[in-house]
């Protein structure tokens, strides 16, 4: 690593350097703030040891002008005059540690120790991140659909404010994506962004797993757990498919909404929290609470910012962009010459309803350019839906199976809905339901 030390007293500085270089490290010395600035601004840092007393400089305002030039640098605080005031302060304006004076050269390459593997973490992360990059196509939060266009300005607007928002719009619609890029817009951005999917586990668990337990609170409760909610501290908490939240978990979460309070699973102690909530569901929420389902008090607190996001069927303009965009990624990731989509490619796309929206728009490129014989994607490529039509000879009374029958309504039934969840809706069953019988029926 490169480190800065930044003392007025040379013996410090010599103290300093020779721990430094014995555990490997290259090292620059300044004995004043002028010199400290200069070299940061000149050269990259790993990692500066600063003297909170620098002469007639104050050596907090020095890590300020610091950490302006270089946000990343870790800098730890040298001072003589320790005490829990300073040592808080100097970490509230983002100091990495803090070593009082005198020190032992255990103590410096202990605090290198810290800084490395911070650096380590932080590679690994970002290693991670451009794996997860390469697996998932570019986010596209752009429109050329005013509807579109102004939902997404709100969005971006409110995230600048600690506001709640609400996301509404059918599955597949990317609610997550734009949950994650509120995140990174706002205030909270270098805090953690942590996921809560409803629908995904019992009552009982999904407790656990928002708020935390403590041990022989329930059956396989081993361990004390903090839960998402104090994960998320300081962060944004993402409340993915709101509109399924057990009725008995509502009112905590309208606790912690309004008094940013919550309680483990088997603790009566309150908890504070500090979390920005997203929160986003494909369900008419207003519907829910007039059928007793969703808590009405909740939902206004919910839906201080809704923003409702569209289905693909109401965004033709973008449907091309979008298209284009999924062709180039899985090409590039497929290593495949797939270069263009035919004229009948996109007369199919442009003529379909999109029941699963980008999600399904997304499966179907990958798909085609997995199937294409030659550069250009070609009608036979796509799932037979974007090719075939009505059959006029299956009607009821007609001389054909029940399961033909059965298909048939089904297909022309997705075909006109917006969603899965209308089409459920139309044919009188679940979606998991209409899930089953489009895998039985070879729909999917």
């Amino acid at each position: 690593m490169r480190i800065l030390i930044v003392d007025d007293e040379s013996g410090i500085r010599k103290t300093t350097r020779i721990a430094v270089e014995t555990a490997g490290h290259g090292v620059v010395e300044a004995p004043n703030a002028l010199r400290a600035l200069k070299a940061a601004d000149e050269e990259t840092f790993d990692a500066c040891f600063l003297d909170l007393k620098l002469g007639a400089d104050d050596g907090l305002e020095v890590l300020a002008k610091l950490l302006k030039i270089q946000p990343a640098l870790a800098v730890v605080m040298f001072t003589a005059y320790a005490n829990i005031a300073t040592a808080v302060e100097a970490m509230r304006r983002g100091a990495f540690d803090f070593i009082p004076k005198p020190f032992t050269p255990d103590q410096i390459r202990g605090v290198l120790a810290k800084v490395e593997k911070k650096l380590a973490l932080e590679t690994r992360v970002r290693s991670l991140e451009s794996e997860l990059a390469r697996e998932s196509p570019p986010v596209d939060l752009e429109s050329t659909e005013p509807v579109t266009r102004r939902a997404l300005q709100i969005a971006f607007k409110a995230a600048e404010s600690p506001a709640t928002i609400l996301i509404l719009g059918p599955s597949g619609t990317g609610k997550s994506v734009l949950a994650r890029e509120i995140h990174k817009r706002g205030a909270q951005r270098d805090a953690a962004f942590v996921t809560v999917s409803c629908p995904s586990l019992s009552r009982e668990l999904l407790e656990s797993d928002l708020f935390g337990h403590v041990k022989g609170s329930f059956t396989g409760a081993v361990a004390d757990t903090l839960g998402k909610v104090a994960a998320a501290d300081g962060g944004t908490l993402f409340l993915d498919e709101i509109g399924e939240m057990p009725p008995e978990l509502q009112p905590k979460l309208l606790r912690l909404l309004q008094e940013r309070e919550y309680e483990r699973v088997g603790e009566a102690k309150p908890r504070r929290a500090n979390v920005r909530v997203i929160a986003a569901t494909n369900r008419p929420l207003a519907d829910e609470v007039k059928a007793g389902r969703f808590r009405e008090d909740l939902f206004y607190r919910l839906n201080v910012i809704s923003v409702a996001l569209p289905g693909l069927h109401e965004r033709p303009a973008d449907l091309a962009r979008f298209a284009e965009g999924y062709r180039k990624f899985f090409a590039a990731r497929l290593g495949k010459k797939v270069t263009t989509l035919s004229p009948a490619v996109t007369g199919a796309f442009a003529g379909y309803p999109w029941p699963g929206n980008l999600r399904e728009l997304r499966n179907v490129i990958e798909r085609a350019v997995i199937l294409a014989g030659g550069e250009t994607i070609e009608l036979c490529d796509l799932p037979e839906e974007f090719g075939s039509k009505p059959d006029p000879s299956i009607a009821v009374g007609a001389r054909v199976t029940i399961d033909a029958l059965e298909a048939e309504h089904i297909r022309r039934i997705l075909a006109t809905a917006r969603n899965l969840e209308e089409a459920a809706r139309t044919l009188g069953i679940d979606p998991a339901t209409l899930y089953r019988k489009r895998q039985k029926l070879g729909l999917l």
